[in-house]
């Protein structure tokens, strides 16, 4: 069961409102989670059910990776038979590196770039690869993070810089070399904004 948006625009809308709310509500218990195991409980199943919640009634292929070639703009995502071993590659690097990269944004800017630019699913890419970012940024706090409006948030509501620093990822990626300084800069800017209407 889905809505198409171009059937009842005001529904769809609704819906994907309500499904942010939702999935905001099981990140928060997926993050209580990963403090309680450490970063290896962030893996496949935890996207999955992020995905699902984020897209319920939107689309019918929720919470599973996609099986058909996918456009995104510009970007050509990998083809579908390499989107299992390009999502293996991406929790094994963050797991890797964990202890090993200490600084506060740099994973979560890796996440946000890689599944935006793998789009392992069939919708909802944005909003999982956000999930997975404030995932991350909380994890590396040690805590659920205080602040009216989250990390989230305040990329929708300013999404110019944040595809700026997509393009800056992927720009080094094509030239064969891991750099998301741009987007980790752009992280922190926003991790400062929550924590300071925290205080």
């Amino acid at each position: 069961m889905s809505v198409r948006e171009s059937d009842n625009p005001e529904l769809y809308a609704r819906v994907q409102e309500q499904n942010l709310l939702r999935q905001y509500d099981l990140l928060l218990n997926c993050i209580e989670i990963g403090m309680s195991k450490g970063i290896e409980a962030f893996d496949k199943y935890t996207l999955w059910s992020l995905n699902a919640a984020a897209v319920a009634n939107i689309a019918q292929f929720g919470g599973r990776y996609r099986e058909e070639p996918i456009y995104v703009g510009s970007h050509l995502p990998p083809h579908f038979k390499d989107v299992a071993n390009e999502m293996d590659r991406f929790f094994s690097l963050i797991h890797e590196n964990w202890d090993v990269l200490s600084d506060a944004t740099l994973l979560p800017a890796y996440a946000l770039w890689r599944l935006n630019w793998i789009h392992p699913f069939v919708e909802g890419n944005g909003r999982t690869a956000r999930a997975a970012c404030y995932y991350l940024l909380c994890m590396r706090q040690g805590k659920l993070l205080p602040g009216s409006k989250i990390v989230p948030e305040r990329i929708r509501e300013n999404r110019e810089p944040y595809y700026a620093a997509l393009q800056d990822a992927d720009r080094h990626w094509n030239e064969g070399h891991f750099n998301v300084s741009q987007l980790a800069g752009y992280l922190d800017g926003l991790l400062v904004g929550q924590l300071t209407d925290a205080d």
